[in-house]
């Protein structure tokens, strides 16, 4: 199932700056091949449910490797059914 998802995951308990562990999921968000867009509190990606859903538990590992002993994720999503549809698409229907 094709979904856009609305991810954010935030290490806890490591200080108030966290730059240093989104750099790290960024990385991994890069090199997963989905289309995704980064904005100030977290980021959007589109992709096969199961591609997202594995894209976010290695997100959350590679933040246990380097430490983090809690983690909160959310990540809201949406789909259809009756047509294919992007990010690109749902932001291009605005300016019609």
């Amino acid at each position: 199932m094709k979904i856009i998802a609305d991810l954010c995951i935030v290490p806890m308990g490591v200080g108030p700056s966290v730059s240093v562990y989104v750099r790290e999921i960024r990385r991994i968000i890069e090199a997963s091949g989905l289309t995704h867009v980064m904005h100030a509190n977290g980021t959007n990606i589109e992709g096969e449910m199961a591609d997202v859903t594995t894209l976010v538990e290695a997100c959350c590992a590679r933040l246990t490797e380097l430490g983090v002993e809690r983690i909160f994720c959310t990540i809201a999503f949406s789909t259809r059914t009756d047509k294919p549809q992007s990010m690109a698409d749902k932001l291009a229907s605005l300016d019609q």
